[in-house]
């Protein structure tokens, strides 16, 4: 099977020739890997590893200019380094200093779907019709802790709900026309739409779950229901413990549940399996919190083979690490991780 038809096989819960194998790491620890196998490129790594990377469409940016440090809401980053690598931290929030509705009506401009060229797409699809599309979503709650700053978004769910509202709706109504017009681009080819919210701490919710019911479900909900309109399957980041919301994700119409952080308190992948596995589709699932950066070639392996046998029994799961791979770990295991999935992942005939 090509990576698209091996993708598509599990997300329709279908038997794939053997199980995906999906790559998410840091720009440093991905030229570790690289230097470790002795390739060139990013595609000779990932057919070297047999990975099935989906492509992301990405339309051209043509809107305001931006400062190299800004983005296009506006929040200002600083970079860090830190050992072996370099993380961008926000510096400014540009909606703080408002205590209403109208004062950021008055003062601050919407991002628009007009500042994008969409008509890139086609160019960026030619040639890689073998692989799984990405495209669209939205992580909207994340996007207006950025806007408005951590303390302060947390603070508005009890102060200022109305300035919840707001933001989200508008974050919303740009997303959405940003993401229909990336459909309409490329008809019929977008297989994955992202939807993100990070609710999950490694002990629990970050926010009640009446909170999240109220200021992100429904309007993760929308997106959900036009990615499905338009064909695609909705993928859902969530890091930490989200298990208690999860009932409510699912009804609301996710398809694909990332990263399953199995070593966060109520993330256990037995119970995960057991409890949602006939609803959502599991990606990740190798911790990078211990098991890549800290544990041994063996221990990789094991965890490979012992999340094929739990999240993979039956379908349903796409192999990748709980989020982007850290320089800090050997390359060694990164390598491992996919000679063990390739090895041990065929489902069918070879």
């Amino acid at each position: 099977m090509t990576s698209r038809e091996r993708w598509l096989a599990v997300l329709e819960r279908r038997t794939p020739d053997r199980v995906p194998m999906d790559y998410w790491g840091t720009t440093e620890a991905t030229q570790k890997v690289m230097q470790y196998l002795g390739v060139a490129t990013v595609e000779e790594m990932e057919i070297r590893l047999h990975i099935d990377r989906p492509l992301l469409l990405q339309p051209a940016y043509t809107g305001p200019a931006l400062p190299s440090e800004r983005d296009i809401y506006g929040v200002e980053y600083r970079r860090i380094a830190h050992e072996g690598g370099v993380y961008r931290e926000i510096t400014r929030n540009p909606l703080a200093q408002f205590d209403s509705v109208e004062a950021i009506e008055a003062n601050y401009v919407w991002p628009s779907a007009d500042w994008y060229d969409y008509s890139v797409l086609p160019r960026q699809l030619s040639g890689q019709e073998h692989r799984p599309i990405r495209g669209g979503g939205c992580e909207l709650f994340m996007v207006y802790k950025a806007l408005r700053g951590e303390e302060r978004a947390c603070m508005d769910l009890l102060l200022n709900p109305e300035i919840v509202h707001y933001c989200m709706n508008s974050l919303l109504e740009f997303h959405l026309e940003f993401t229909q017009r990336i459909y309409e681009t490329v008809p019929g080819k977008v297989m994955i739409t992202y939807v993100a919210e990070d609710l999950g701490s490694q002990e629990g919710l970050m926010y009640s779950a009446a909170h999240i019911r109220e200021f992100v479900l429904p309007y993760m909900k929308r997106m959900m229901n036009l990615a499905h309109e338009a064909g695609a399957f909705v993928f859902h980041h969530d890091d930490g413990n989200c298990r208690p919301i999860l009932p409510d994700m699912i009804e609301s119409g996710i398809d694909v549940l990332n990263p399953v952080q199995w070593r966060c308190k109520g993330m256990e992948r037995g119970g995960l399996k057991r409890d949602f596995g006939d609803r959502v589709v599991f990606h990740g699932g190798v911790d990078n919190q211990y098991t890549l950066p800290f544990g041994t070639a063996e221990e990789v392996r094991q965890e490979v083979i012992d999340n094929l046998r739990i999240l993979g029994t039956g379908g349903g799961y796409i192999l990748a690490p709980c989020h982007n791979i850290q320089v800090i770990g050997p390359a060694e295991n990164v390598a491992t991780l996919y000679e063990t999935g390739y090895e041990c992942g065929w489902t069918g005939e070879r």
